[in-house]
This record gives structure tokens, C-alpha cells and sequence, in this order.
């Protein structure tokens, strides 16, 4: 748990790469729920725990934070990010890497999928 605060911060820092090109809102987005539900379900659920909540607080936080038009996708990238760098992270550097894993995934992909959104508008 005292490792949560650096683990937010290195999301963050990634997250301004993302922001470079206009996704800055879904990446942060995407980076702070992927990893604060990753330490939630570390807790209640073990490694698999924190990958489900990943993967789910990565999702919402990503469509929250995106405009209105590209909330599916970006919460689709946040999500599948979030779950995703949980899951690596665990196995390279256990309940800590996981969490760094939650919030880079979900950050990037949050960030590409409101990206991917802006290329298809329904009229």
C-alpha cells in the first residue's frame, strides 16, 4: 500500500505522452482508475481480484473522463489496458508491478481508444 503513491505518479507521467496528442482526459482517466482499482481488488480478491477491478475502474474512469463521442472505445482501451498491465505486471514484479501495470495500461489505453474514436463519426 505505501508503494500506491509512486505507482500514480509514473501513470501520470506516462499519461502526458498520451495527452501530447488530445487525449490527455481519457489517458488520466483510464491511469488513475486502473490503478486505484487495482489496489481495491488486491485486497478483496488477490491477484485475480486486481486485475477484474483493473480492468472495470480502468473502463469507467476512461468514459468518464472522455468526450461524449468516444466514451465506448475509450473505455473498451481503458479497460482491456487496465486488466492487461495488471496481469504483466504482476508477473514481473508482483503486487507492485501490477499496480504500475494497471495505471500504465489503463492510461494508454484509454488515450488510444478515445484516439481511434475521433476517425468514425455517425451522421
Amino acid at each position: 500500500m505505501r508503494l500506491t503513491l509512486p505507482a500514480l505518479v509514473l501513470g501520470l507521467l506516462v499519461a502526458q505522452g498520451a495527452m501530447a496528442a488530445g487525449d490527455g482526459t481519457a489517458a488520466i482517466g483510464g491511469g488513475l482508475g486502473g490503478a486505484l482499482g487495482n489496489v481495491v481488488g488486491q485486497s478483496m480478491g488477490g491477484s485475480t481480484g486486481a486485475a477484474i477491478g483493473a480492468g472495470v475502474a480502468g473502463a469507467a474512469g476512461s468514459a468518464v473522463a472522455a468526450r461524449k463521442g468516444s466514451r465506448t472505445k475509450a473505455a473498451i482501451g481503458g479497460g482491456v489496458g487496465a486488466a492487461g498491465g495488471s496481469v504483466i505486471g504482476n508477473s514481473l514484479g508482483g503486487k507492485t508491478g501490477s499496480t504500475i501495470g494497471a495505471g500504465l495500461g489503463g492510461a494508454l489505453g484509454g488515450g488510444v481508444g478515445s484516439n481511434l474514436a475521433k476517425g468514425h463519426k455517425r451522421h
